[in-house]
């Protein structure tokens, strides 16, 4: 209670002084302000991207491996891809499949965008996709109503099909889905399953084409390859994907290698094909995040050293100026001690208020940055704490030489000073 109470005069003298001149203090603290604002904002930016990073590995499995077929620009380098690689083929998902150790579950995957469509929808029309069973495993999705198709009904390419929750929707509505028929292109199929919401990325994920999986028919994968034959051009691939789910004790990033070995091999190079790792792809990310966390950080950190010199200069010509104030206190009694605790109290007050002020700058920076570069930002309690606890540490580190400046000063001298 003692050492509070001691503490409450040096409070008040410190509050008074910074009110006393309120331009000269505020702009004092606007160093601390920015600094503390940008650590704020900073490390909100960081954890946003660490939370869209997770929803992306979530997305795309993190054992699992991803091969897509890399579209030409025109015509004409497709046939020159064509010259010197067949494209993806099931030739290769049999290579991959008969090569390849510690594959859980595996699927190629044909995709096509219908012409027409019954019943008609308003918005985007649902992507066709053919699959085996397996895809149901791999991409971790759950049925809300009916079934999957199983690998009978692939077999027998059944004309079934399993919808997105948004095609089930923007389709048939909010009835029951399963039992009713939708026709794409020419040929009916029958709705056996719907699909749980299913999260979807906003982007592109390096290089990888991320669907919406809300908005899919898939169907057996030889169902919509003898039923949608695509005449349109001989120079497509066979596939346009395939998708590899990899057990829980081996690792994706060297299956992922061979896989891309035997494919490298098989296309000689050609470049038509893309390997996507999740698992390497949160590593790349995590490394690229720590990256500029670090070089926002040091950012930030020199603006808070800007923002502590200026206390320490503020505070010696606060020195300078109660000289007279000084030697009177210690003259009355004060020790040495008490003139330290007074200006730190006052180097401290003006950091705790820079801090607030900074903290509610870089909650409002943002939000200012989520909504103008459409950045994910996520706030935590552990940036606020951090940085408020560097703009206290700055306050007490730069405001230390001062006071000490001012505890050594002789009273006598102090009291004629003019």
């Amino acid at each position: 209670m003692s050492i509070f109470s001691g503490l409450l005069p040096e409070l008040y003298m410190g509050l008074q002084s910074l009110f006393v001149h309120k331009l000269r203090s505020l702009l004092t603290m606007l160093g601390m302000i920015f600094g503390v604002g940008a650590v704020v904002a900073m490390l909100s930016i960081t954890a946003g991207a660490q939370k869209e990073m997770m929803s992306y590995i979530d997305l795309l499995g993190v054992n699992n491996i991803i091969v897509e077929a890399k579209e030409a620009v025109d015509r004409n380098e497709l046939q020159a891809r064509r010259a010197i690689s067949p494209g993806l083929t099931f030739r290769d998902f049999r290579a991959i499949s008969e090569n390849v150790p510690g594959l859980a579950a595996s699927t190629p995957r044909k995709r096509f965008k219908p012409q027409k469509i019954l019943p008609k929808v308003a918005s985007e029309p649902p992507l066709l996709i053919g699959v085996e069973s397996d895809y149901l495993e791999i991409n971790s999705l759950k049925v809300v109503e009916g079934r999957f198709f199983t690998e009978e009904d692939n077999m027998n390419s059944a004309p079934v099909c399993v919808l997105g929750e948004s095609a089930k929707v923007n389709l048939l509505g909010y009835e029951p889905a399963v039992g009713k028929f939708v026709k794409v292109n020419e040929n009916w199929l029958q709705v056996v399953g719907v699909l749980a919401q299913q999260a979807t990325a906003d982007s592109d994920v390096e290089g990888l084409e991320v669907t919406n999986r809300n908005n899919l028919i898939i169907s057996p994968l030889n169902t919509v390859m003898r039923r949608f034959e695509d005449n349109t051009s001989y120079l497509k691939d066979e596939i346009d994907g395939i998708y590899m789910k990899v057990g829980n004790n081996t690792d994706s990033i060297e299956t992922a290698s061979i896989v891309t070995a035997i494919l490298a091999s098989t296309h000689k190079d050609s470049g038509d094909f893309t390997v996507t790792v999740p698992a390497g792809l949160l590593e790349q990310r995590r490394r690229t995040s720590f990256i500029f966390s670090v070089v926002m950080l040091c950012i930030a950190g020199i603006s808070l050293l800007v923002g502590g010199i200026g206390i320490m200069n503020i505070m010696l010509a606060t020195v300078l100026e109660r000289t007279r104030e000084i030697g009177i206190r210690r003259a009355i009694g004060a020790r040495q001690a008490d003139i330290i605790r007074q200006f730190l109290m006052e180097a401290v007050l003006i950091s705790i208020m820079g801090g607030v002020i900074g903290i509610l700058f870089g909650l409002t920076l943002s939000k200012i940055i989520a909504t103008a570069a459409g950045w994910s930002t996520v706030v935590t309690a552990a940036s606020v704490i951090v940085a408020f606890g560097v703009s206290c540490g700055i306050g007490l580190l730069f405001g230390i030489y001062p006071a000490v400046q001012a505890a050594k000063l002789d009273p006598i001298e102090a009291i004629r000073y003019e």
